[in-house]
């Protein structure tokens, strides 16, 4: 399901035609998302020639372009789960501080993890085509859904869902993505609850670490 989803996912990130660069407005979800993919699709057009001598240069265009506008924090904790709630339980004090430093640490190495994600998705840019969802009324909302469709001839619309979040500076940031229904945060949750179970988060961060620090290319199943 991973690999599928991821499969799609790409076909989206790939997709936003390049426009000229503007000013990204964090009041609101739509024109966030819009003006995100805008600004980093045309970094990405503008270094072609240094991409194509070395890849590793796309995790710059990510960190630079695309993370303000991500909130991995809160993409982390989600992926976490009820290990958040098992740490806020912790009686002993010395295990719950190690437990909140290692916390610390999986959201740095998650950060790190999900650049080697994105990077690895621009190395198969084209110029799809992406139409963007109706614009809708947010006001009193922290949580909204920016719907987009990818249309390739020849080929089926590919589905995809922004969730973004409204923080308490009131400025808007992508947390997660659907394609076809299909949670990247859920999916990733799904994947590591079991680890994390079985193994404890500091060999989920070592794990995550040594995917982040493998070189940039697509991986349709998620690097393994």
């Amino acid at each position: 399901m991973l690999k599928k989803f991821l499969a799609a996912v790409a076909g989206l990130v790939l997709s936003v035609q390049v426009m000229a660069e503007s000013a990204v407005d964090l009041s609101d979800p739509y024109k966030m998302v819009e003006q995100v993919a805008d600004n980093t699709f045309k970094r990405v057009a503008t270094d072609q020639g240094i991409i194509a001598k070395d890849k590793e240069h796309l995790r710059q265009i990510v960190e630079q372009e695309l993370m303000p506008y991500v909130d991995y924090k809160y993409a982390a904790y989600r992926v976490l789960g009820s290990y958040i709630q098992k740490v806020r339980t912790m009686k002993d004090a010395s295990e719950k501080k190690q437990a909140v430093e290692n916390i610390k640490t999986f959201i740095d190495v998650f950060q790190r993890y999900l650049v080697a994600t994105y990077a690895g998705v621009f190395t198969q840019y084209k110029n799809q085509k992406v139409e963007f969802g109706e614009a809708r009324n947010f006001q009193g909302d922290d949580v909204a859904v920016v719907k987009t469709r990818i249309v390739e001839a020849g080929k089926p619309d590919i589905k995809i869902d922004f969730k973004v979040r409204k923080g308490k500076n009131n400025e808007w940031r992508a947390y997660d993505m659907m394609a076809e229904g299909i949670s990247l945060l859920d999916a990733k949750q799904t994947e590591l609850h079991g680890v994390l179970r079985q193994k404890g988060i500091e060999h989920v961060i070592d794990l995550l670490d040594k995917k982040s620090r493998l070189p940039v290319q697509f991986r349709g199943d998620d690097g393994n």
